[in-house]
């Protein structure tokens, strides 16, 4: 079933240039990589023996994460821009704002509870029925799309689609560069391929038709079950129950039971920054040695999104490399029963030597 599509903007607000349709797709590109850093601390800071549940709900958001970040740089690509990661302007500090987003929702460097769960679920959240598109100081991520659908068609609709697509087909990414295991990668060359995209995002975020639980895409990990959309991944870790065929937003999850051990999560000190220690620390030394990776990270992607989609393996390679820095720092006591955790700060490209 098709998902349900907001009303339209206000004319003053619509997308109405192609210029004004890279300066969005740009923030696309901003906001995706945004959800990136608090869902990596809450996975790394979960013990996957006394938390298989959480691990895998996590892991599965922040992979489709990774999925849409890259269907954004093929849309931005498509109609001629050039997507950019490596810049100050994709790690301020946190506590932070989505890009052009509600002001009212943080993003924090939290470990996996409570609090985080309260952040995923704010961040994730359907947009209400009938909830007018929104291209700017958006309340809900689906609304940001929509605005972006709606600009989309009514440019497709004034200039024609060759005008509107005519981005260099060789930078997009397609499924033999992102080996991925859920949703689909979409290489975008024209309206329908673009809007296939948005809904790809959209349903694995929100969820099928604007009110469904599932978005549409078999699970992985379970191939009995249907997978259900990143917010209601979250409601089940939160209720400690799974949703099952029948179950409904309304219902909530009423299926098996699945628990969370807090004592299988690791305290990371929330909001961690480089200046919390003096410089040639043992934290210090090795939240700036993980900040130079990640910051290596986000160059790969930026060279993989502008003509260089090989380099999305190096990128893999070097998510590991993250992935051991951010969990060593997790096993270092930081005082006040707390540890250290990464600090996502800027590093700039000569420095990361």
């Amino acid at each position: 079933m098709p998902r349900q599509h907001a009303a339209a903007p206000a004319a003053s607000a619509r997308i109405a240039t192609i210029d004004d349709l890279r300066e969005h797709l740009q923030w696309a590109v901003e906001l995706e990589h945004a959800t990136l850093p608090p869902y990596l601390c809450a996975l790394y800071s979960l013990d996957p023996e006394r938390n298989p549940d959480a691990v895998e709900a996590v892991a599965g958001v922040f992979i489709e994460e990774m999925l849409h970040l890259t269907l954004a740089a093929n849309l931005l690509n498509a109609v001629g821009g050039s997507p950019r990661l490596d810049s100050p302007r994709t790690l301020p500090p946190h506590p932070r704002r989505l890009p052009h987003g509600d002001p009212s929702l943080e993003l924090s460097l939290l470990p996996f509870g409570t609090e985080a769960l309260e952040m995923f679920l704010r961040l994730e959240q359907p947009a209400p029925p009938g909830a007018p598109a929104e291209g700017d100081g958006y309340e809900t991520i689906g609304q940001f799309y929509d605005a972006i659908e709606d600009g989309l068609r009514h440019l497709c609709d004034r200039l024609g689609e060759r005008e509107v697509f005519r981005g260099d087909p060789a930078r997009q990414v397609h499924a033999g560069h992102f080996r991925h295991t859920a949703g689909r990668m979409i290489t975008v060359n024209d309206l329908a391929s673009a809007l296939a995209a948005l809904e790809e995002i959209v349903e694995e975020g929100e969820g099928t038709s604007r009110g469904a639980v599932w978005d549409g895409d078999p699970d992985v990990h379970h191939p009995d079950r249907d997978e259900v959309a990143h917010y209601y991944r979250f409601q089940e870790l939160k209720a400690g129950r799974r949703y099952r065929r029948g179950d409904t937003p309304r219902s909530g999850p009423t299926g098996e039971a699945i628990t969370v051990d807090p004592l299988g999560v690791l305290p990371m000190r929330p909001n961690p920054r480089l200046a919390d220690h003096a410089p040639g620390s043992a934290i210090r030394t090795a939240q700036e040695e993980f900040n130079r990776t990640y910051c290596t990270l986000l160059h790969l992607l930026e060279q993989a999104f502008n003509g260089s989609p090989q380099l999305l393996a190096d990128a893999v390679t070097t998510m590991y490399k993250v992935k051991a820095q951010a969990q060593a720092l997790m096993r270092m006591p930081d005082g006040d029963g707390t540890t250290a955790g990464p600090t996502f700060e800027y590093v700039p490209p000569e420095h990361r030597t």
